[in-house]
């Protein structure tokens, strides 16, 4: 998503003739790629190697690999938590590696991002922990009221708006996280071991959730560790070892 679409999607004025054109065509570069991106740390740790990878929009894609793999640096990157040493990182049209520390907020707006550890605000009732999201992009109060009444039914908590994270259980806060980046409709959801901290079959109603919201159209990533969940969902695999991939495997297996 270039700056302009952006510009449109919070609220500016639209344009007309071919710039509207423009806008309104499904997008058909790749919302990820990766062009010869290499990452080393301060302390030598070589954590990717000469990554190639493109994932297009509407894509489901599990990323998979052993601890030190690397996939915790892939993601950092997408999220520009961190820079890459070489290569292109490219994520919804933004350059990460020459994007300006004032636009990564911009670039993030595009994303949804859901924490294994659920980073819910313990002060913060459900209802306020997803508001909050909209609140940071100054939408309207009774546009939120409304939202974030959809989003919490859509993952099956409008019962528990007003209960706070820790009357929950595991399974109901990350369900709160994934309504919370779901709030501001991001094209992309960056899914980070959402089932980490879940009981198994809590684990697969999360899959199912994000595969319903993949069916609607948003592009999903999701780093785990299980495999039962790679093998049982058949969605594209990517495995990492050693800072590399390994294997990329459109059918789902590993």
């Amino acid at each position: 998503m270039d700056s302009q679409m952006f510009q449109n999607a919070f609220g500016e004025q639209p344009q007309t003739g071919s710039e509207l054109d423009s806008v309104i065509k499904p997008q058909t570069k790749p919302i990820i790629e990766f062009r010869g991106v290499s990452k080393t740390y301060a302390k030598g740790t070589h954590a990717l190697n000469d990554i190639n990878i493109q994932i297009k929009p509407g894509e489901f894609v599990f990323v998979v690999g052993a601890s030190g793999a690397g996939k915790s640096t892939f993601m950092k990157l997408i999220m520009r938590e961190e820079k890459a040493n070489t290569g292109d990182v490219m994520v919804n049209g933004f350059n990460l590696t020459t994007l300006p520390r004032k636009q990564v907020p911009m670039l993030r707006r595009t994303m949804g991002i859901v924490f294994q550890d659920f980073r819910l605000i313990p002060t913060m009732d459900v209802f306020d922990n997803v508001a909050f999201a909209m609140h940071v992009v100054g939408e309207k109060p009774n546009v939120i009221r409304r939202e974030v009444a959809k989003a919490l039914s859509q993952v099956g908590l409008g019962h528990k708006a007003r209960s706070k994270p820790a009357e929950l259980s595991g399974g109901e806060q990350q369900r709160v996280g994934l309504a919370r980046a779901l709030i501001n409709k991001p094209s992309l959801l960056i899914a980070d071991e959402p089932t980490g901290n879940v009981d198994p079959n809590m684990s697969y109603e999360i899959v199912e959730m994000l595969s319903r919201i993949n069916k609607a159209g948003t592009t999903v990533l999701m780093v785990t560790h299980e495999h039962n969940l790679v093998r049982d969902f058949h969605h594209r695999v990517i495995m990492l070892e050693g800072g590399k991939i390994v294997a990329d495997n459109a059918e789902g297996t590993i």
